[in-house]
C-alpha cells in the first residue's frame, strides 16, 4: 500500500532504507559468486551489459601498421594522406628529414586527432602507439571513427579515396632518378631498378613552362601524356601493352633532351638512358628491359647512329657464321613491340634522331613510335617563352621583341642558339639588340647557303650527288668543293659535271 501524498521521509528513515538495500545487494552478490559457476556468471554479466549499456552511434576502425608481418598499405596511405590534413589546431607534430630528401616529413604525434570531411561526412583520425613492456615493442595504428550509417561509404569509397590521394602526394614529392649503365651502382642508392643500373637524382630543371616550343605543340604532348596515364583499363580491354612510343626528330639544339626532362618532371617518371652501342646482343637487351621499373621513361638517343637500326642488312653474318652486329633490328623491334614489350606498366619509350629519313620504316609505324614530334627551329611564339624565362619579361611589352619574332619566323635558328645570346649580358636592351644582330647575321648566312645550294644543283651531273654536309662546309669555307660518289642531298642524276 503506497503512502499518502502527505507522507514525509525523515533522514533517519532514508538512511535505514539505504542500509537495508545495500545489505540485500551484498547478500545477492555474495550468493552470485558462491553458488553460480564462473562460466554462467560471465554469460549473465555479458547479457546484462547488452541490455543496459546504451548503444553507440559511432564505429571505430583500427588500421594497424603491419598485417601478417608485412606493411599495411592502408596504414601507409593514411600516414601520407593525413600530412595534408594537419591544421593549425594540431598541438603536437613529428618532423624529420633523410639526407637525400628535399622536403621535411611531418606527421602527427601519438594521441593527436585529425578531422577530415568526405562528401559532407565527418571522419575522425587518431594516431595511437601502445607499448608492450614484456615484448619490448611498440604497436602503431590509426583509429578511424565515424557514424555507423557511413560504414558502407567508408569501406567502398572513402578508403579508396585515401589511397588514391596518397599516391598523388607521393608522386608530387618524389625525386626523379636518372639511370644509366655507365654510372657505378652504390649500395646506398635508393633507386628501385635492378641489373646494375646506377642512378643519380635528375636535377634537370626543364618543365613545359620553360620549354621553348610552340604552345599548341606543347599542349598536344601534355594532353597525350595525360590520356596515356588514365588508360590502364583501356589498354587492358583492347589487348595492348600499357606503353607509349615517342620519336623526337629535328636538328641539334632544338630541345629534344629538354623535352625528355620536362616529360619526366611532369609525370614524375624515372629516366633510363640506354646506349645501344653498349649492348652485347639481343639477349642482353631483353635483360635490360626486365631490370627497368614501372612508371619510367626509356630513352634511346641518336638512334640513327646505330647501323642495325638504319639497315636490315646489318643482321647478315660473316663468312664463318658469326654475327658481328651486337643488336639486330629484329631484336629491337621485339624489344619495343613484341612479346617482351608487355613486361611492366606505364612505360614510355623515347627515341631521338637528327635524321628521321635514315630510320628503317619498320621502326616508324604506330605501336613502336606512336607519336612523331618534329623539334623544329625556333618560332616567334617559342621565343616569347625564352624571353620570359631568361629575361623575366613579357615579350609583347618590349619593342624589339616583335622585330625579333619576325626575323626568327623567316630564318632557321635553334632555341639553344637564342638561349646563349640571351645570356650574354644583364642589360635587357643590350641583350635584345645582340639577338637582333645575331638573327640577321644568321639569316644572311642561310640565304647564301641556299643560293650556293641552288647554283650547285644546276651544274651537277648524273655521277655527282652532293651531300648536305659538303654544301655546309662549302659555304663555311667560301671555297670550292668537288666530290665524287653517292650521298644525300638535293642533286640527283647521272653523268659528269663540276661544282663551284
Amino acid at each position: 500500500m503506497f503512502p499518502s501524498s502527505n507522507f514525509s521521509f525523515s533522514a533517519s528513515s532514508l538512511f535505514s532504507a539505504y542500509a537495508s538495500l545495500s545489505g540485500f545487494l551484498m547478500l545477492v552478490r555474495s550468493m552470485f559468486h558462491d553458488f553460480i559457476p564462473e562460466n554462467l556468471r560471465s554469460y549473465i554479466t555479458k547479457l546484462l551489459e547488452r541490455f543496459f549499456t546504451p548503444k553507440s552511434k559511432k564505429v571505430t576502425m583500427v588500421i594497424e601498421e603491419y598485417m601478417a608481418y608485412k606493411r599495411n598499405q592502408v596504414f601507409d596511405a593514411a600516414e601520407m594522406y593525413l600530412r595534408n590534413r594537419i591544421g593549425p589546431e594540431t598541438a603536437r607534430l613529428r618532423v624529420g628529414k633523410l639526407p637525400k630528401q628535399k622536403h621535411f616529413t611531418i606527421s602527427v604525434e601519438k594521441g593527436e586527432e585529425l578531422l577530415d570531411t568526405f562528401e559532407n561526412c565527418e571522419m575522425r583520425w587518431t594516431y595511437v602507439e601502445s607499448e608492450n613492456e614484456k615484448e619490448n615493442e611498440v604497436k602503431c595504428y590509426y583509429e578511424l571513427t565515424f557514424e555507423k550509417k557511413l560504414r558502407d561509404k567508408v569501406i567502398n569509397s572513402y578508403l579508396s579515396h585515401v589511397i588514391a590521394e596518397s599516391e598523388k602526394i607521393k608522386r608530387s614529392l618524389r625525386v626523379v632518378k636518372l639511370y644509366s649503365k655507365d654510372v657505378y651502382s652504390r649500395k646506398d642508392d635508393d633507386g628501385m631498378a635492378r641489373g646494375n643500373w646506377g642512378c643519380i637524382n635528375l636535377e634537370h630543371p626543364s618543365t613545359f613552362d620553360t620549354l621553348a616550343m610552340d604552345p599548341d605543340a606543347k599542349k598536344k604532348i601534355i594532353d597525350d601524356l595525360e590520356r596515356f596515364l588514365k588508360r590502364r583499363e583501356f589498354y587492358k580491354r583492347v589487348g595492348k601493352a600499357w606503353k607509349r612510343g615517342y620519336l623526337l626528330y629535328g636538328p641539334p639544339g632544338t630541345g629534344k633532351s629538354s623535352l625528355i626532362a620536362a616529360m619526366a618532371n611532369y609525370l614524375k617518371f624515372d629516366v633510363f638512358d640506354l646506349d645501344l652501342s653498349s649492348i652485347y646482343d639481343n639477349g642482353s637487351l631483353k635483360r635490360i628491359l626486365l631490370s627497368t621499373t614501372n612508371r619510367s621513361i626509356l630513352v634511346i638517343e641518336d638512334i640513327d647512329c646505330s647501323s642495325e637500326v638504319i639497315d636490315r642488312e646489318a643482321e647478315s653474318d660473316s663468312e664463318d657464321g658469326y654475327a658481328y652486329a651486337k643488336v639486330t633490328l629484329s631484336g629491337i623491334l621485339n624489344f619495343i613491340d613484341g612479346l617482351w614489350s608487355s613486361f611492366g606498366d606505364e612505360r614510355i619509350i623515347v627515341f631521338t634522331t637528327n635524321h628521321k629519313e635514315r630510320l628503317d620504316p619498320a621502326l616508324l609505324r604506330p605501336g613502336r613510335m606512336d607519336v612523331h614530334i618534329n623539334m623544329s627551329y625556333c618560332t616567334g611564339l617559342a621565343f616569347r617563352t625564352l624571353v620570359t624565362t631568361y629575361l623575366g619579361l613579357d615579350g609583347l611589352n618590349h619593342p624589339l621583341c616583335e622585330e625579333i619574332e619576325k626575323l626568327i619566323d623567316s630564318t632557321e635558328v635553334t632555341p639553344a642558339e637564342l638561349a646563349e645570346e640571351l645570356m650574354q649580358d644583364d642589360d635587357t636592351d643590350i641583350v635584345l639588340r645582340g639577338v637582333v644582330s645575331f638573327v640577321e647575321k644568321r639569316k644572311v648566312e642561310r640565304s647564301k647557303i641556299k643560293e650556293l645550294e641552288d647554283a650547285m644543283c644546276k651544274v651537277i651531273d648524273d655521277d655527282y650527288v652532293v651531300d648536305d654536309d659538303d654544301i655546309h662546309n662549302y659555304g663555311s669555307r667560301n671555297g670550292s668543293n668537288k666530290k665524287k660518289g653517292k650521298g644525300r642531298g638535293r642533286g640527283k642524276g647521272k653523268g659528269k659535271g663540276k661544282g663551284n
